[in-house]
């Protein structure tokens, strides 16, 4: 059987999560998607997947060979795709990958309407809170939310966020008040795995070089995004979010955001592709599509918190 389009049944699989329904995508038999794994195993020497009756999951042998055989199926379609020229119109399965809440709250409606304009592309949104290597996992595009290193992938900046402190009105007036961030200290605290559950880091004071760490024991610790802005939101306690989690909220004054002179520096928002992705008619479709669309979400979203926090002054930190 002919190695590459075996690669292709193998990670149809994976994707569709079942052998019955790779074969339905790609209109062949289970026993035929079932026949061209085995060959794949048997060119490898070892077991790729572990199969129940209910079940089917990557050995590890199969995790890493998954992880060669997206990025060869990849460049095998960047190179047809630059044989056929650039004028080709934008078809396939187009791999995009953000943090959970920005794929939920920013993408997803973006992507809908990039399908509406487009019908003969379809698209796979991988939501992680992790770092993702895009050639090794086979993705086209990512947004991420870093200060990025040197590399060979193509980064478009789309905007920023800062990081803030957060609570509701309710809370703030029954509570001390926070001026400061040890005054947190003092507080009950929802805290979140990303953003630190016993501690919060701030910018050094003016004349030293360490940054402040508030150390404290939370009331209540989540690792939803929307748990703790709900939360927070009916006066449980105070939180740190990116400001984008929270415009909504801070916009129609369900949230005000405190401690407003000790926040970081604002964290860039890119849209990034791999080095010659962009040659690909539905990755560069998505871009140009997609810039715009960011810049100005991005923008909106910065002036609804910038405008709706400076409401007030008392709990800006200052």
């Amino acid at each position: 059987m002919d190695r590459i389009d075996a690669m292709k049944v193998f990670i149809a699989a994976l994707d569709e999560g079942s052998l019955a329904a790779a074969g339905r995508k790609l209109g062949r038999s289970p026993a035929a998607v079932s026949r061209a794994i085995a060959s794949l195993e048997e060119h490898v020497g070892m077991p790729l997947l572990h199969r129940t009756t209910r079940s089917m999951k990557l050995s590890e042998a199969g995790e890493r060979y998954s992880i060669a055989c997206r990025r060869v199926l990849a460049e095998l379609e960047e190179a047809d795709t630059i044989a056929a020229g650039q004028r080709s119109t934008p078809r396939g399965m187009l791999n995009i990958t953000a943090p959970v809440a920005t794929g939920e709250s920013v993408l997803r409606q973006l992507i809908d309407e990039y399908m509406d304009a487009y019908p003969t592309v379809s698209v796979r949104l991988h939501l992680l809170d992790r770092p993702v290597n895009l050639i090794d996992e086979g993705m086209d595009i990512a947004l991420r939310i870093a200060h990025l290193p040197d590399s060979s992938l193509i980064a478009m900046r789309v905007g920023e966020v800062r990081r803030v402190v957060a609570a509701a009105p309710r809370y703030l007036s029954e509570h001390p008040p926070i001026t400061e961030p040890n005054d947190l200290t003092k507080q009950q605290i929802v805290a979140m795995t990303h953003f630190g559950i016993d501690s919060w880091s701030f910018p050094p004071l003016e004349g030293s070089s360490v940054p402040r760490a508030v150390q404290f024991s939370p009331r209540f610790v989540v690792n939803s995004i929307r748990a703790a802005v709900a939360s927070a939101v009916e006066g449980r306690g105070v939180i740190r979010m990116f400001s984008y989690h929270v415009a909504p909220e801070v916009a129609d004054g369900r949230l005000e955001i405190i401690l407003q002179g000790d926040e970081h520096a604002p964290l860039p928002v890119y849209l990034i592709v791999p080095q010659g992705r962009l040659a690909i008619p539905k990755v560069r479709a998505f871009v140009d599509f997609a810039l715009p669309r960011l810049r100005s979400e991005f923008g909106k979203l910065k002036s609804q918190t910038s405008a709706a926090s400076s409401v007030r002054p008392a709990y800006e930190g200052v």
